[in-house]
């Protein structure tokens, strides 16, 4: 992986989800593809684009012509301070949003399949490239995106959420794969569909990315009569991007409410949500995040962490982070008063790892009170040497603190941990911690290192200090498919090639009409090579015979294949548009 100053600040948990791009996997057809898509993009959406569509293709070094080499945009994206990596197919939502937190894009590596030319269901280079990078030129936008990773990042997800997202890149793997089966499809479909029904109350991430896709994907911007496109997925989708803005597809205001708004990624959307400027779409999300866990805190946000069944993060009120799978609250009147966590727990501070308090030292989970000592007024986190000691706690000395919750703890104070003038962790030794009939803690488990802080002010998903931790994202054991092309796919491919190799000028344009005439042999429902040769032919004002027999035959096949039309159509109008008038 070529690297810049950008890529070097990446986490090392990032890392393993970042595959080197296999340009020479794409095929001369993929090429033909992109090409393809890119001019349609550049004549269409230069009307209809935010403005800052078309400058952001020239900032970010994207090619109209050739399917882009990501390393090479790097070169440009650092200007701007941005990068791209190259990943396989759909990553977890979680690891998504902290890379883009980074200022980098994630880009999958593959190109769309030329039977879903103007709409995919799944990720690939001609939606993230080409949809994502042009706007992150504007800078305003760029700083909404790295804002939205940065909150994204640490959502809380259920563990339905993980099962949809296996369940959506399955399917979206096969979808990509020409040679699936329709049965392999449906039942692809059938499962996630299953799965969708039984999500039960949605999670933050879950909301979270609602927001993403009504405008990261699927925004737009200015005036709600007459919108501009801004979102990456109607701007690397050629036939969305000119239906989105016809009257049938609905026009909302985007406010807080879109996060109530579902989607189904499989199809195209029956509304969509206007901003009036991206300083909006910041505002939105500000209130959003207002209301999720890690600003919040509390009772609320722990529960939300066990439901998660997953690595998460709670903030004392001292400062004080405890990471770990949380897996029980003790609560009283509705409030936490105790926090469990059942899986190797680390606490930190200030987002560093406390000496002595890695997962080794707590490789069986962690559990402490949260909450204020019984007949003190001052929370525990800010007592001093004179009111702790008014209350007998006193280090190497046998103390007892009740809670004004009731809990109770006694033992032996080893030491009092501090940072900043505030009381981290008491450690005692021969310790029992009860609450009411209930033994959290016995003597013989060793060592009990005592939380402090009046209550929980942040939870959040994933750890305080991610590489102490040893936190990763493993990558997906389902790997999208590595194409095998029949015999006759590979022809066809050959006959790309040498079709670009001569608007390239390495082969003359004698080879074209042998071309042409292979094509109504072997592959007499093929569209885009004819329109490419046709092209070629125009530019060079060819032979008029060989112009006449393509169109002819592209006109003919619009109404064998009804469903080409539309991109035929499109094809025919960009040639005309290059024939001088006569």
């Amino acid at each position: 992986m070529e690297t810049n100053h950008v890529l070097d600040k990446l986490p090392r948990h990032l890392l393993k989800l970042v595959i080197d791009q296999p340009y020479n996997s794409y095929t001369p057809q993929d090429q033909a593809v992109w090409r393809y898509v890119m001019r349609q993009n550049v004549k269409y959406l230069s009307r209809v684009a935010h403005g800052s569509y078309l400058e952001g293709l020239r900032k970010t070094g994207i090619s109209i012509n050739e399917i882009p080499h990501m390393y090479g945009m790097n070169r440009i994206l650092k200007e701007i301070g941005w990068a791209a990596v190259a990943v396989d197919g759909f990553i977890p939502p979680a690891a998504f949003m902290e890379f883009q937190a980074y200022n980098v894009l994630v880009i999958a590596a593959d190109i769309r399949p030329i039977d879903q030319i103007d709409y995919t269901p799944a990720p690939d280079i001609i939606h993230e490239a080409a949809g994502h990078a042009p706007i992150i030129a504007d800078a305003d936008y760029a700083e909404h995106l790295r804002l939205f990773g940065e909150i994204g990042a640490k959502a809380l997800s259920s563990a339905n959420d993980y099962k949809q997202y296996e369940a959506i890149r399955h399917l979206s793997i096969l979808k990509a794969d020409p040679y699936s089966s329709r049965e392999e499809i449906q039942r692809a479909e059938q499962k996630l569909e299953v799965i969708n029904a039984n999500l039960g109350e949605p999670s933050e991430m879950a909301l979270i990315r609602n927001l993403h896709w009504w405008t990261v994907e699927y925004g737009l911007i200015g005036e709600l009569e007459n919108p501009k496109i801004y979102g990456a997925g109607l701007l690397s989708s050629i036939g969305e991007s000119f239906s989105c803005l016809q009257p049938e597809v609905k026009k909302l205001p985007y406010t807080l409410e879109a996060v109530k708004t579902n989607f189904d990624i499989t199809t195209r959307q029956p509304q969509l949500f206007v901003t009036p400027d991206f300083a909006h779409l910041t505002t939105v999300l500000n209130e959003f995040a207002d209301t999720m866990a890690q600003r919040s805190g509390g009772t609320q946000g722990l529960q939300k962490a066990v439901k998660s069944a997953h690595l998460a993060t709670a903030v004392y009120a001292s400062g004080l982070q405890i990471s770990g799978t949380f897996s029980k609250i003790i609560t009283k009147q509705q409030q936490a008063i105790y926090l469990q966590t059942s899986s190797p727990t680390q606490l930190c501070y200030a987002d560093d790892q406390l000496a002595g308090h890695d997962k080794s030292n707590h490789k069986d989970g962690f559990g402490s009170p949260i909450g204020n000592f019984k007949n003190s007024h001052t929370p525990p986190e800010n007592l001093d040497a004179d009111q702790l000691e008014a209350l007998s706690l006193r280090e190497g000395e046998y103390c007892q603190i009740e809670f004004a919750s009731g809990v109770e703890v006694a033992g032996k104070l080893r030491n009092i941990l501090r940072r900043e003038g505030r009381n981290l962790v008491f450690s005692f030794e021969e310790c029992t911690v009860r609450y009411q009939d209930q033994v959290l803690f016995e003597p013989q488990w060793g060592i009990y290192d005592m939380a402090v802080g009046s209550k929980i002010v942040s939870v959040f998903s994933g750890a305080a200090d991610p590489e102490a931790y040893q936190m990763e994202f493993a990558p997906p054991e389902e790997k999208t498919h590595k194409i095998i092309h029949s015999d006759a796919a590979r022809r066809l491919h050959s006959l790309y090639r040498v079709v670009r190799d001569v608007r390239q000028q390495k082969q003359s344009q004698d080879a074209l009409p042998d071309i042409w005439h292979t094509l109504q042999q072997e592959f007499p429902d093929e569209w885009l090579l004819p329109l490419e040769i046709l092209e070629i032919a125009t530019a060079n004002n060819s032979s008029d015979h060989l112009r006449k027999a393509i169109t002819s035959y592209l006109f003919e096949l619009q109404k064998r294949k009804p469903g080409l039309a539309g991109l035929i159509d499109n094809g025919l109008r960009l040639i005309d548009e290059m024939t001088p008038a006569r």
